[in-house]
């Protein structure tokens, strides 16, 4: 085993904690920001070999290039990349105590349903930001999928992700690469690739974790290769009897091998799947996207605002229907969102007293998303009600200035929302 490096860069090494075909893993510290992370270094030999040494490294470096661009929870984070000397490394969010999901799609260590279902919603949604970002991954597989102590989701290693963007495809690897378990059809092909590849994929990592078993079997490569061009996966029901007949249709659907028949998008697949299972968050509806751009550009909360920064927005938060009684937020609860109202009222009540009625275009829920405190308050729908629901996860995924034009607005709305009540207290002699 090679030694490992006292240093890379400004970050100290402290242990190898894992190994993968691009390189080595070491747990590091980062002296400037007082914190742990990961620190990839690229295998040496093949960084060294002349006629596949450029693509390595290519290869390598791509990771960081297009999972730079991304910021989700449920995507590891890229911090930085470097060379010091002959070591090429990536800097990434250490994620401590928990794996991958790689042994839970084992038939002796399945995970109870609902809590596989939860798994595949986040990884959904993940898949489905990347790709309204322009970027593939090309490698979805349970190894790819890390598990934090807590049982969360972060999909990494980008290493052979398509970015989809002119200014991007120059540091696409190209022909076939992946990982041949959990490939698409298209794939396997090497014909042209688009967002669905992923989620065939998706469907088989979502097949292995709900059964133990691969979908398509094969005892050799061209085996393998045969039957996911070729044949259907083996029902479920082979396997494991308790599973819903919706699960298996979600499933299925994802491995659809035309791509017309398949998911369209992750958003698609994350919807189904909270239908089916109700401790879920449903993500966002499926509303019009122009119907949603045209409703916010009406409310004093977007004036001033360009329209482009509108959009960012508009696909950064996730919006809510309500019905009459609905509860928007639960006095007591803790939550760290913000809520714009875009159409229809809703009520407050403190203590089961009614004390205000909000209309479209006001706004609640400022104090939670700046303390992640208590709501103080019950907002309950008056009848149908579309929110915009943000928090300040989703904002990190907008430009920088679109965040301060949206945050100049959220202070006005705050110091507005203070002055009525001291106003209240003063009048009533408080």
């Amino acid at each position: 085993m090679t030694d490992a490096p006292k240093k890379l860069g400004k970050y100290d090494i402290q242990e190898e904690i894992g190994r993968g075909s691009m390189g080595i893993v070491y747990r590091a510290f980062d002296p400037y920001i007082n914190r742990d992370v990961a620190v990839k270094v690229a295998m040496a030999e093949a960084l060294r070999d002349k006629d596949s040494g450029d693509r390595f490294r290519k290869m390598f470096f791509n990771e960081a290039h297009t999972a730079g661009m991304l910021r989700h929870p449920n995507i590891l984070d890229i911090f930085d990349a470097g060379v010091d000397g002959e070591s090429c490394y990536i800097v990434m969010e250490l994620v401590a105590g928990g794996g991958t999901l790689r042994p839970y799609c084992r038939t002796d260590k399945l995970l109870p349903l609902n809590q596989a279902a939860e798994i595949i919603f986040k990884c959904a949604k993940a898949l489905d930001y990347a790709h309204r970002q322009g970027v593939i991954h090309r490698d979805i597989k349970p190894s790819n999928i890390l598990l934090t102590a807590d049982m969360d989701v972060k999909i990494a290693d980008f290493s052979i992700a398509h970015a989809v963007r002119q200014d991007t495809t120059a540091t696409m690897p190209l022909g076939f690469v992946g990982s041949p378990r959990y490939m698409s059809p298209e794939q396997v092909h090497e014909d042209v690739i688009t967002n669905q590849t992923d989620l065939f994929s998706l469907g088989i990592v979502a097949y292995e974790l709900v059964t133990g078993h691969h979908p398509f079997g094969g005892t050799s490569f061209s085996a393998l290769v045969h039957r996911i061009v070729n044949e259907d996966p083996t029902p479920l029901a082979t396997y494991r009897h308790d599973v819903p007949e919706v699960l298996e249709r979600i499933i299925q659907r994802a491995l659809e091998k035309n791509p017309l028949r398949r998911y369209r998008m992750g958003l698609d697949m994350a919807i189904d799947l909270s239908m089916a299972f109700s401790h879920l968050e449903r993500p966002q509806e499926e509303i019009s996207v122009n119907a949603k751009f045209e409703a916010c550009k009406r409310l004093e909360f977007f004036r001033g605002f360009p329209d482009t920064e509108i959009w960012e927005i508009i696909r950064a938060g996730v919006w809510l229907e309500l019905d009459v009684d609905d509860e928007a937020v639960r006095e007591g609860d803790v939550d760290d969102s913000f809520f714009i109202l875009v159409g229809g009222d809703v009520n407050v009540s403190k203590q089961g007293h009614h004390v205000n009625k909000l209309h479209a275009g006001d706004c609640f829920g400022e104090m939670g998303y700046l303390n992640r405190i208590k709501r103080t308050a019950t907002v309950t729908a008056d009848g149908p009600v579309l929110l915009l629901k943000i928090n300040s996860t989703l904002m990190e995924q907008v430009t920088v200035d679109c965040q301060l034009r949206f945050y100049k607005v959220f202070l006005k709305v705050l110091t507005e929302r203070l002055s009525r009540t001291t106003e209240m207290m003063v009048k009533a002699g408080l």
